[in-house]
């Protein structure tokens, strides 16, 4: 690499315009490389495109959202959209509260909501039988597996093939949840599968839950299937690769998490299990959200609604006592299928079937900005062999 890509740092900072432990700064958070200067170890060499992709930062707006459009951390990078938003510790779907959406809609009036789409619903296209597999989740991969590796690209197509789509692909992930080809409500089709009556009030906590998470802004798995489908790719596509992402323990797996810290509380009560994870300095899944400081909405709109299984509940009351959080979705989510006895895997069901109308309505709206998601990569490895 040529000594022109490197520069003292007396030039990087008058580029910059920042004193020296600015500079530094920057170099310890990673967003500037520093080597040590062949011609005087005593001094350092700066990496002059870290220096000059800063200067265009900073003689950019220095808002908050103009920044964090430049880099990929908790919070970035910020893209436009009309779905879905999180303000004043609420959640709203396209301007709506979903909370009090909660109170009435069905996931399927909440999925044409978050497309855009009007409140008629649309016929759906057959639909085979779901594929073989032990568990919900394999089942669930394996239908969209499917119909990614058969659907058209969603490039080019008019609005409404990709709506009727849409409301394909959502019944198509809740056969695979059910196990079988069904009709009617999504809830209904599920509690039905699991053993709730249809219409009863298992089957409306379900319908709650199914409202409450079908999305939640820019998380991890809308945003992949958002880059898959900035691709061109299709709405199966663009879903398979937000349930892929979902399965991590750090989003959709997060109410195992939860589950293991139950147990904890059961086996050792719930104080020393909490004292025990802080002394530790580990997390306590199931409580707080860095959205919502004063506390989860969703999780309050569940748990206001049945009562959750008496270990649970002491858990919950205890966590709050001893550090003030609140619970989050991922223990109401937990609370509501151990009250309602469903199977061990239903809270990742639910998340998939609900996030799925989320995927899609992130997929049709990165479709329509025709804009490929293709961020750069700062390197950071050995030096190129030029030569």
């Amino acid at each position: 690499m040529s000594q022109l890509d490197w520069i003292a740092a007396e030039e990087a900072r008058d580029r910059l315009g920042v004193r020296p432990q600015t500079l530094y700064a920057y170099v310890s958070r990673g967003r500037v490389q520093v080597r040590p200067d062949p011609g005087d170890p005593r001094r350092s060499l700066y990496r002059a495109a870290d220096i000059a992709a800063l200067a265009q930062r900073k003689s950019r707006s220095r808002k908050v959202s103009d920044v964090a459009a430049g880099a990929i951390a908790w919070g970035e990078p910020v893209l436009a959209s009309e779905i879905t938003t999180v303000a004043g510790g609420r959640l709203f779907y396209r301007g709506r509260d979903a909370i009090r959406l909660a109170e009435t809609e069905t996931l399927e009036a909440v999925a044409r909501l978050l497309r855009g789409g009007h409140g008629a619903a649309l016929k759906r296209t057959e639909r085979p039988a779901p594929p073989q597999a032990p568990d919900m989740r394999a089942r669930a991969f394996l239908a969209l597996a499917l119909r990614a590796g058969t659907d058209p690209p969603a490039r080019g197509r008019q609005p409404l093939a990709l709506a009727v789509e849409a409301a394909t692909l959502l019944d198509v992930v809740t056969d695979a949840i059910a196990g079988e080809v069904g009709g009617g409500a999504i809830h209904n089709r599920l509690a039905l599968a699991w053993g709730q009556g249809p219409g009863g009030p298992g089957a409306d906590l379900i319908r709650r839950v199914l409202v409450l998470v079908a999305d939640h802004e820019l998380n991890a798995s809308a945003f992949a299937a958002r880059v898959a489908a900035s691709t061109g790719a299709s709405l199966s596509a663009a879903a398979l690769a937000g349930l892929s992402t979902l399965s991590g323990p750090r989003h959709g797996g997060a109410t195992a998490a939860v589950r293991t810290f139950a147990a904890e509380a059961a086996r050792l009560g719930p104080r020393q299990a909490i004292a025990e994870r802080l002394v530790e300095d580990r997390a306590l899944p199931g409580f707080g959200h860095p959205l919502y400081p004063d506390g989860d909405p969703r999780a309050a709109a569940l748990l206001d609604r049945f009562r959750p299984p008496p270990e649970l509940a002491a858990l919950s009351e205890a966590v709050r006592a001893v550090t003030g959080l609140a619970p989050n979705i991922d223990f109401a989510l937990v609370a509501v299928c151990e009250a309602l006895r469903l199977p061990p895997d239903a809270p990742f069901a639910l998340f998939t079937v609900a996030r799925c109308a989320g995927w899609i309505a992130h997929a049709i709206e990165q479709g329509q900005t025709d804009a490929l998601i293709r961020p750069r990569a700062r390197y950071v490895g050995p030096e190129p062999e030029f030569g």
